[in-house]
């Protein structure tokens, strides 16, 4: 009897499609309006985004087939493919927002940064699965510090762009890969140490206006309510208004020209104004259960590599999710960090649902291992089916004693 094939998990498959599907349904709530203004349909960004839902659902499916422990091999051509995507970012990218974190291939744009998120984790993941097969991890110069000169330049270049919000997100999705693979709390002390310096040194180094206008703002809006904490003000205004069941889909005011980027980083306040409480409860909830899911999947998997994996993925979105969540509520400074699966951006959905595919392999292999050792347990724990197999295993047993206890007469 075999054991079956590798299952899928249902619980964590479910709401990432649901998210995305929701989130399409958003982007054409909050986008409308503007979209039309500006002489595009209405419909325009809900199109691009259902697009990039069916690329990113090919990639989900690719990726929950496709074997995890593959991608141990493929880690040098993943960080290479990343370097020079970076830099053929500060070389021929185009500049959104301020900074220049995009390439354009015809209409299509990609933002390569997105990519490093899950391209680290890999990484990470497999430096550090060969570092505890060769008890090298307990040495910081041997086991800690090799790696870090990769993750340093991929996060300096993503900070070059200037993204010090992504660059900060990638360096917290590797703090929470190398705490987990079981180096020294002290030598992960010294790292955060060095790395919090370094990237509040570089950011005082590119301050400018707007970005200190981000800072004031998030902290003390109404200071300066035409400027700094104008868009704060006005995510607080559709926070507030949304009360408990919200004015429904497409009925919200702050939309329509006040909150900008509504259909991005502040997606949220849209849900908030026209869902309410509940639209808020039912993003949140399913990035929790995505979240717990994978660090269940990660504490079940007995393979090192694959636990890596699925913490840093794990991580990856309730990294993401907390700083959105602060930035439109005011907990934390605006940094442009989008909601996953529900914001509006091609990239981050497509690397979003291929990250969420990686996790189901590695549960699809957990569960196969699961079922291989129940079905060995009972295989063990029953007789045989054939007594006279039983019959002969007996007479050989007591032969073989028989031997035994002649040899051993003197």
């Amino acid at each position: 009897m075999k054991p079956k094939r590798k299952t899928f998990d249902f619980i964590l498959m479910l709401p990432p499609l649901l998210l995305a599907g929701f989130g399409i349904v958003m982007v054409y709530s909050a986008s409308m309006v503007t979209s039309y203004l500006e002489g595009e349909p209405a419909y325009e960004l809900m199109l691009k985004q259902a697009m990039w839902f069916v690329i990113g659902l090919a990639g989900f499916l690719f990726a929950c087939f496709f074997n995890y422990k593959f991608y141990h091999k493929l880690t040098k051509w993943i960080v290479l493919l990343l370097i020079i995507s970076l830099f053929a970012v500060l070389l021929f990218g185009a500049t959104v927002n301020n900074a220049k974190s995009w390439i354009y291939i015809g209409s299509f744009s990609i933002q390569p940064s997105e990519f490093v998120k899950i391209g680290i984790i890999i990484y990470l993941a497999s430096v550090y699965t060969k570092k505890q097969e060769q008890e090298y991890i307990g040495d910081f110069f041997k086991g800690v510090l090799p790696p870090l000169i990769i993750t340093s330049l991929l996060v300096g270049l993503v900070v070059l762009q200037p993204d010090i919000g992504t660059g900060a997100i990638i360096f917290a999705i590797a703090c929470s890969v190398i705490f987990s693979s079981g180096i020294k709390f002290r030598h992960l002390f010294v790292l955060i140490s060095i790395g919090f310096t370094v990237l509040i040194a570089l950011g005082i180094h590119m301050l400018t206006d707007e970005k200190i206008s981000r800072f004031t703002g998030a902290y003390q809006p109404f200071a300066d309510p035409d400027h700094g904490g104008y868009q704060l003000i006005q995510s607080y205004i559709a926070i507030a208004t949304g009360g408990i069941s919200g004015s429904g889909i497409g009925q919200g005011i702050q939309k329509l020209g006040y909150l900008t980027q509504a259909e991005s980083d502040f997606i949220m306040a849209v849900i908030a104004e026209e869902l309410g409480l509940f639209g808020v409860l039912f993003v949140v909830v399913n990035i929790a259960i995505i979240v717990l899911r994978g660090l269940f999947i990660a504490k079940q998997c007995e393979n090192r590599f694959g636990a890596l994996i699925a913490i840093g993925i794990s991580s990856m979105f309730a990294i993401q999710s907390i700083i959105n969540l602060g930035a439109i509520s005011g907990l934390l400074p605006i940094t442009g960090v989008p909601l996953p699966f529900v914001s509006y951006g091609g990239t981050s959905l497509v690397v979003s649902l291929f990250s969420v595919g990686i996790l189901n392999n590695i549960a699809r292999h957990v569960n196969y291992n699961r079922n291989l050792k129940e079905l060995t347990t009972e295989e063990e724990k029953q007789p045989s089916a054939n007594p006279f197999k039983t019959k002969n295993k007996r007479k050989i047993a007591q032969s073989t004693r028989r031997i035994n206890t002649k040899k051993a007469r003197p």
